[in-house]
């Protein structure tokens, strides 16, 4: 019994170094790049597969995604999941809608081994824009370099809604 435990644990710690073997050498190796692969990965057509595989690549195990949502009464909450949680309770509508995200700005700051990035996005029903889009927000993204390449910690995000406008600041110039 000690024997598995002790394996099993083993096993755990090295599950970021296995991530880290299997992530693109395109995908991680730079801000842009994570970010990029991100909104790649998550976007397509009704009814393609999405690669999870690649998705789990691009977060440490511990990471998180956040979105700020609305309860019944219209007050603003959160969920709060891990990766897999989040590919567990999404992959079916991910499935069955087209959905394309861009981003259209971003506003980074680096420091040593750590990286935040507000990434404006516009999302879509199909990869030519429709008129406009289905939603709009803000990506906070927590990003961490370990390992010789880049990890999200965090995906944190703010959908703009009705009396919530995007800042000009976040915007592309002249919107």
């Amino acid at each position: 019994m000690r024997t598995t435990l002790l394996s099993i644990a083993i096993a755990l710690l090295c599950l970021p170094n296995v991530q880290a073997q299997d992530a693109k050498p395109e995908d991680v190796g730079s801000v842009d790049a994570i970010l990029s692969a991100v909104y790649d990965v998550i976007s397509g057509p009704a009814n393609a597969p999405i690669d999870w595989d690649r998705f789990y690549t691009l977060f440490l195990p511990e990471a998180r995604l956040i979105p700020i949502v609305r309860d019944s009464t219209g007050t603003p909450t959160y969920f709060s999941w891990t990766p897999k949680e989040f590919v567990e309770r999404n992959r079916e509508a991910f499935h069955r809608n087209a959905f394309f995200e861009i981003e259209i700005d971003r506003k980074a700051e680096r420091y040593g081994n750590m990286a935040h990035v507000f990434s404006t996005y516009e999302s879509y029903r199909s990869p030519e824009k429709d008129a406009e889009p289905i939603a709009r927000g803000i990506n906070s993204f927590q990003l961490l370099y370990k390992d010789n390449r880049w990890w999200v910690l965090t995906i944190f995000w703010q959908p703009e809604w009705s009396g919530l406008p995007i800042p000009d600041e976040y915007l592309p110039d002249g919107e």
